[in-house]
């Protein structure tokens, strides 16, 4: 999941406001504004008198070249490291990336954030944004927090859509109002999850609840953005959860609430790489699954043969996080 940081040389509310709006997660700013911030949202910062002192818990590296490297592995074991470059990028961060030295890269806007961001596809986790344009944070913090990560999704085949008895089912209520074509990847498997659709979609029956995905029952699968999964179970206000659509463009959203109810269900069984994988759904109208071309299939109308997509992981999981390692999922 990617993080923003920001450095203001001097005050300035507006761009102090744009911060906490648009979800950056530190501010850098000289002792006596912490408080004047705070005023205006809940935000972390970094001064004399903020939430992380700087040279104490945040330090500034200026690398000169790659002998330096092992140093700030060193320094970055036990403070944050804000890294800075003087002529060249690309090589130190990638190099850094390679060795797992997580570092907070310097930049200065839009351009150098996309570059750190893209980095050996991967990308460097947090920046901060050395900027007094609030447009320009606005422009960084909209495009990297909303997109988040791109996955693989892939096209099953449906083979059979069984009736089961009732259940307690997870609608997951987010703070996000999601579009066509959007929803939440859930499943019995972690190795296999179904994209399934927001309520966004205008029906006989009740009206849109573009923040609303009807997910699967307790026992399911989620991805966070984190990259670990949990239980739909688990799930409670405040946790983040991951939008995905079609395209498998991903971001960030809040869970308002989690709804648990009983209901009729249904075992959706599809096949994909020769592998059969199934979910378990509300037996309802308003439930769908997606398509290719974005296209949200309503499970009382799937049938067999029809194509519907997935994401699809190898190896294992413990406690939500992914190893390696043989588990065999019935």
């Amino acid at each position: 999941m990617k993080k923003i940081w920001l450095q203001m040389d001097k005050w300035d509310k507006k761009l102090a406001t744009t911060a906490i709006e648009s979800g950056i997660e530190y501010v850098m700013l000289e002792k006596g504004f912490t408080e004047k911030i705070k005023k205006l949202g809940k935000i972390k910062t970094i001064a004399e008198d903020g939430d992380l002192k700087l040279n104490k818990d945040v330090v500034t590296f200026t690398i000169k070249d790659g002998k330096e490297e092992d140093e700030i592995g060193k320094i970055a074991k036990d403070k944050d490291v804000i890294l800075k470059c003087k002529d060249w990028k690309v090589i130190p961060l990638e190099n850094l990336i390679a060795k797992k030295i997580d570092v907070i890269f310097y930049v200065n806007n839009f351009e150098e954030a996309k570059l750190a961001f893209s980095i050996l596809e991967k990308g460097i986790k947090r920046i901060i944004v050395h900027t007094d344009d609030f447009i320009e944070l606005k422009k960084i913090a909209s495009y990297f927090l909303k997109n988040s990560e791109k996955i693989q999704l892939t096209e099953a085949t449906i083979l059979d859509i069984v009736p089961l008895g009732m259940g307690d089912r997870v609608c997951i209520d987010t703070c996000s109002s999601m579009n066509l074509g959007e929803g939440i990847l859930t499943g019995n498997s972690n190795k296999a999850l179904f994209l399934v659709h927001s309520e966004s979609i205008s029906n006989p029956y009740v009206a849109p609840r573009p923040f609303r995905v009807n997910a699967g029952t307790v026992h399911s699968y989620t991805k966070l953005p984190s990259g670990k999964t949990k239980y739909l179970s688990e799930l409670k206000a405040g946790d983040m959860v991951s939008v995905t659509n079609y395209k498998g463009e991903t971001y960030s959203s809040v869970v308002g609430r989690i709804k648990i109810e009983k209901r009729p269900l249904l075992l959706i069984k599809a096949i994909c790489d020769k592998k059969e994988i199934t979910t378990i759904l509300q037996n309802a109208e308003t439930i769908r699954l997606v398509n290719s071309k974005g296209e949200a299939i309503s499970v009382i109308h799937l049938k067999k043969d029809d194509k519907i997509l997935v994401s699809i992981e190898e190896g294992a999981r413990h406690f939500g996080y992914k190893i390696d390692e043989t588990i065999t999922e019935i």
